[in-house]
């Protein structure tokens, strides 16, 4: 009777465990007394020095027919009152959503001013303090309308510089089984090397976004969340699917080929996510031509996207694999395109771009982490010639066809 007694106080009551987290909620509440005393109090002791410190940031600029509009937000820790809008040094009218915008609010102005299609306009936000926030339109161009036909050609554009390219990677697969263990060894290297350039690009990309927008969300910062979360995110999954490969092989399905393949896809998924993202916002401010020169270079780019999913199932132990698979994998690598052309070309906000591409380079950076290990040799080099060859390989393909792109 004692020995049972004994095992209930270990397993412990419902009701004890609950009476065991009050005292820890004790400091919690304190501590929202202490802060709502001292903001009702108007912060006793503390005295403002010096002016406020406005600052504003342009996050989308949205144009029509005699009107240009900013969607604005305050980057400061001091509301902002925005006094005199300026357009090529002439002072232009101005309505705004909200007269003054506090800390990291938002607030949309827009000018009436008859833009003229193809000419580059400075625009100067002078505030209530005489603080001044300086915006460009490279090529002005009038923003599309969100209509059905408009999603249609954002789907078409995310089609053709994501979806088919990675497919017709994926068509190397059957003479990739033919070669030999060197060269699946050479190919895997080719993997890294595809996977490391689109790493550094993102989060090259990511930081140039950041910059643009506002610094209060965190700036650079939020590349480097997205590529924490993104990677931790990964290594989950991966641990989760290592834990249901014992039963896949015992079952003889196809094992850690295709785990590998479906991990790679999702880091290069997120990876053109954030590329469809640039895409999509460039067409909606007119700085992106739609051309045949642009969708060939982007599909000689983005092809050996392809050859990256199916390097890792080259080995042959997953020949039986339905082509159905391999169809959802490359769904996976180049279907996010198309999203991120709709989010940029309607939505698009530089913060939000920042942290995809973070997403994007900290997935592709555990995607590296899971393929290194395959290219050792028998002496368990990583850097053997062999695998040397193909990481060079592979930057430089990514280089030399990213030479055709240009958005």
């Amino acid at each position: 009777m004692e020995a049972g007694a004994s095992a209930e106080e270990r397993r412990g009551s419902p009701g004890r465990d609950r009476a065991s987290w009050l005292p820890g909620l004790l400091p919690l509440l304190v501590l929202g007394a202490v802060i709502a005393a001292f903001l009702a109090l108007g912060a006793p002791g503390l005295n403002r020095i010096g002016v406020p410190q406005e600052k504003l940031a342009v996050e989308r600029t949205v144009l029509a027919p005699g009107t240009i509009e900013l969607r604005l937000r305050n980057d400061g820790s001091d509301p902002v009152t925005v006094r005199q809008v300026l357009v090529n040094d002439a002072f232009v009218a101005f309505r705004q959503s909200k007269q003054s915008v506090g800390r990291l609010g938002a607030s949309t102005l827009t000018a009436n001013y008859p833009w003229i299609e193809g000419q580059r306009y400075d625009i100067t936000l002078i505030t209530s303090t005489g603080t001044t926030a300086d915006h460009q339109i490279e090529a002005a161009a009038r923003t599309p309308d969100a209509d059905l036909g408009f999603y249609g050609l954002m789907a078409l554009i995310g089609i053709y510089v994501g979806v088919i390219p990675v497919a017709i990677g994926m068509l190397w697969l059957p003479w990739i089984r033919r070669t030999g263990a060197r060269w699946i060894q050479f190919l895997l290297a080719l993997t890294v090397g595809l996977l490391g350039f689109l790493g550094i690009d993102a989060v090259l990309e990511g930081i140039e976004f950041a910059r643009d927008g506002a610094q209060a969300f965190g700036g650079p910062a939020l590349v480097l969340l997205g590529a924490v979360i993104a990677y931790l995110a990964l290594a989950g999954i991966d641990s989760h699917l290592r834990r249901r490969q014992a039963g896949l092989r015992a079952r003889g399905a196809a094992g850690s080929g295709f785990q590998l393949a479906f991990l790679v896809a999702l880091g290069i998924g997120l990876h053109n996510l954030g590329e469809g993202l640039a895409i999509g916002s460039s067409y909606a401010i007119g700085s992106l031509a739609l051309g045949a020169t642009l969708i060939v270079g982007f599909a000689l780019h983005n092809t050996t996207e392809g050859l990256a999913i199916v390097a890792p199932v080259a080995d042959g132990q997953e020949r039986g694999a339905p082509l159905g698979r391999l169809a959802l994998l490359g769904l996976l690598a180049g279907g996010p395109a198309i999203i991120g052309a709709w989010v940029g070309a309607s939505a698009f906000n530089t913060n939000l771009a920042a942290f995809l591409f973070g997403l994007g380079a900290g997935a592709i950076a555990q995607v590296v982490v899971q393929i290194a290990p395959n290219i050792r040799d028998r002496d368990g080099r990583l850097l053997h010639p062999n695998a040397v060859g193909g990481l060079v390989a592979g930057l430089l393909l990514m280089y030399f066809t990213g030479l055709l792109v240009t958005v």
